[in-house]
């Protein structure tokens, strides 16, 4: 397949595949396209040709399994976490266009006609939402000591023509504003709008401060990001996105932005924060606005995989026999890690559950599982902790612990953590006498081999040959 380097060369290919809507009905901003992206999350992308009042069309829900991601990077989706920990290790410097080569650069709008509900269909999600969201653009700043850029995803609330809410939490971003802000400087930054999952996955990564996220999205496509420095501040954009807003984020200045629907299912609360002014924006011709609807399937794979990989790389540091780790989706791809593990030696199981409360605040359950359970089945992962855990011996509990502050069943973010050992005990591995060990699991021989349709009759054949078992005579 085409890789997908730009949002449209990815939405060639969901065409291609049958998966993509395109939805030519009438639709309002106000929730009607995020009930829509809804109701097709984790089937197909939803495009909107035809948002009230607006020529620009929207487009949601564009990588929505980690099928759909895997195909993006052209792998399968086994190859996802080493090849995102590869791309961390090894990131591939950007490519710097100029201006008359990137597409992003087709159209300049400045000073007062920027009007950002004037020109964009910006949507409201959720029924309590304070008012309408970006909720797919890129941020992107540089750090004002180094020049290294940072590129993440933040809540974005339109608060007037040209201003923008910001939930900034203390990362990267956070404290490059920070540092300005104590000089009583603004700090120049980017809003990228509308770009491929690969993009999205990248900015996601939890990497070291003066790591671009740009450059670890050049390792995971293997080729340079192909990008442009904006019109009016010092930073580099990817030259084929759709949407560009430059601007600054203004020091000193706090307003109420929130209540806002998030990834947990809950509204993130109302509470004063920093103000983006935008001063410029640059488009494509006939651009395309992106959004993410909050705690959809994209949202919750966005922030699980490179999560992921993260965790296993902490986790191999620990126990180097770990496998592999899941963030499920019942758990938000936040807050519930399951870990198969080959365990060598007693102990290592809690071990491992340890350093995944310390390899990452929001992991809040943990199940440890040994390396024959699917730990993307959960009727495996939930068959082994109802058959391989014991409270008294396999439970553990940490109190009073840092988590996320958008669990609302948390004191402020301080939060009580479990982890559940369900790896068997070495002792009952040991068979005598070809006995069934304590904990092996029942087998029938040959049943992989077995193709099911080669013994299945035709409905046909049934009737016929076969009515005196179907048919009580009376």
């Amino acid at each position: 397949m085409q890789r997908a380097t730009s949002l449209r060369t990815w939405l060639k290919y969901l065409e291609e595949k049958n998966e993509v809507a395109i939805i030519d009905k009438n639709v309002s901003l106000n929730h009607e396209i995020a009930a829509i992206t809804k109701k097709l999350d984790g089937h197909k992308a939803a495009f909107f040709t035809n948002v009230e009042n607006y020529r620009t069309p929207v487009i949601a829900g564009t990588a929505t399994t980690r099928q759909q991601f895997a195909e993006a990077l052209n792998i399968n989706e086994q190859e996802l976490h080493e090849r995102f920990l590869a791309a961390m290790d090894a990131p591939l410097p950007c490519k710097e266009v100029e201006s008359k080569d990137a597409p992003v650069h087709e159209n300049v709008i400045l000073g007062d006609d920027v009007d950002l509900m004037k020109l964009f269909p910006i949507p409201v999600h959720h029924e309590k939402d304070s008012g309408n969201y970006i909720a797919a653009g890129l941020s992107i700043a540089k750090d004002p000591a180094t020049g290294n850029q940072n590129v993440s995803i933040h809540r974005l609330q339109v608060s007037g023509k040209n201003r923008l809410g910001a939930l900034i939490l203390p990362r990267h971003l956070y404290n490059f504003y920070k540092n300005n802000e104590e000089q009583g400087k603004p700090l120049d930054i980017a809003i990228v709008i509308g770009v491929d999952p690969v993009k999205l996955l990248a900015s996601q990564a939890i990497a070291p401060l003066g790591q671009d996220e740009m450059e670890i999205a050049g390792a995971l496509y293997g080729e340079s990001v192909p990008v442009v420095k904006c019109k009016t501040i010092d930073v580099n954009v990817p030259a084929y996105a759709e949407i560009v807003l430059e601007g600054r984020i203004l020091p000193g200045v706090r307003e109420p932005e929130g209540p806002f629907g998030e990834f947990p299912k809950y509204y993130g609360p109302k509470s004063n924060k920093e103000v983006i002014e935008i001063t410029a924006i640059t488009h494509r011709n006939n651009p395309i606005f992106q959004t993410i609807v909050p705690a959809s399937y994209e949202h919750l794979l966005l922030g699980g995989i490179p999560r992921e990989a993260s965790l296993l790389n902490t986790l191999r540091d620990t126990v180097p026999t770990v496998r592999d780790v899941h963030l499920t989706l019942g758990g938000t791809c936040r807050y519930h890690l399951v870990v198969s593990m080959k365990k060598r030696n007693e102990g290592e199981g809690k071990n491992v559950i340890l350093s995944a409360f310390a390899g990452h605040y929001d992991v809040k359950h943990v199940v440890v599982v040994d390396e024959e359970v699917d730990i993307y089945n959960l009727e495996e992962v939930e068959w082994a902790l109802a058959t391989r855990f014991q409270a008294d011996k396999d439970l553990v509990v940490i109190n009073h612990a840092l988590g996320s502050k958008l669990d609302p069943s948390t004191d402020d973010g301080v939060s009580s953590k479990v982890g559940f050992d369900c790896t068997v005990p070495l002792s009952s591995k040991v068979s005598i006498n070809n006995e069934p060990q304590e904990f092996e699991r029942i087998s029938i021989p040959g049943l992989e081999r077995v193709n099911e349709t080669e013994y299945l009759l035709q409905q046909v054949q049934v009737q016929e040959e076969h009515k005196i078992y179907f048919h009580e005579e009376k």
